[in-house]
This record gives structure tokens, sequence and C-alpha cells, in this order.
């Protein structure tokens, strides 16, 4: 028997913290008030590219917002490397399969959203995996923040 994996590794949080530029943000919403928003916001606030992701969106922070992943034109000097997702955890893989459609490197899925069969795929096609935290806790902690 293998054991289980650790979806929430602080080591693998940081590495795509450190690796990846440009993150898609799946539930990004215009609402000041949302956690989407003002994660998407300390992600660009510390020079990140951000693309957010909301069907019934169409500007945020500034930024077109798409219905889904496949509806945003490749950019292949600034492709999309992590998609992080704010949704329930039932609703996640759709979003998952998309990422792996797309060619992202990882799948970042916030806090209290926990998918084990969607964190399995993405795993298997090659994605980096993390589960139940939050880049803008993270990232002051691992990687210190500017000017935030």
């Amino acid at each position: 028997m293998t054991a289980p994996r650790d979806w929430s590794d602080p080591k693998l949080a940081e590495h795509i913290l450190r690796t990846s530029r440009v993150w898609a943000v799946v539930g990004c919403s215009s609402h000041p008030w949302r956690a989407s928003h003002g994660v998407s916001r300390y992600l660009l606030s510390q020079g990140y590219g951000v693309v957010p992701i909301n069907p019934k969106e169409t500007l945020i922070h500034g930024k077109q917002a798409y219905p889904d992943l496949a509806s945003v034109p490749t950019d292949p000097r600034a492709p999309i490397e992590v998609v992080d997702i704010f949704r329930r955890s039932e609703l996640v893989m759709p979003h998952v399969e998309e990422a792996i459609a797309i060619g992202a490197k990882a799948v970042w899925m916030q806090l209290e959203v926990w998918n084990e069969d969607a964190a399995e795929l993405a795993a298997s096609a090659g994605l980096d995996v993390v589960m139940n935290r939050c880049p803008a806790i993270d990232h002051p902690l691992m990687i210190g923040a500017r000017g935030a």
C-alpha cells in the first residue's frame, strides 16, 4: 500500500510560487469582499500575471475576464502556468480537465477546496497539485511580500 499524498505540501506550494509567473484564477470576482478578488489583487501586486476566469464577469482588475480556460487566447510568451480554483470541491473536476487541456503546469485549490479525484487526475497528467492552501497567505510567509 502506498502512503497518501500530501496535497498541501508547503515545499511544493513554495516551488510553484517561485517558478510560475502566470496564474488563471477560476471563480475570480470583481467584488472586493470576495476572497478571489483579494487573492488575485495580491498576486498582481507581487508581479504575477493574472487571467480572471468567470463566465459572469467581463473585466476584473482592469483585465479581461474569460468564461473558461479554453476561451483564453494562447500567448506563447506568457502561457498560463497555474490554475488557481475558487470553486466548491464538487465543482473542481471540469476546471482540472481544462487545466490539463491547456497545458498548465500546476493546479492550486484554495482553502477548504479538496477533491482527491481531481488531484489524482492532475497529478497523473504531470501537473503539480496543491489543495487547501492560499497563495496570498503562503507567498508573504515563504517568499516575502513587496509593497503589497
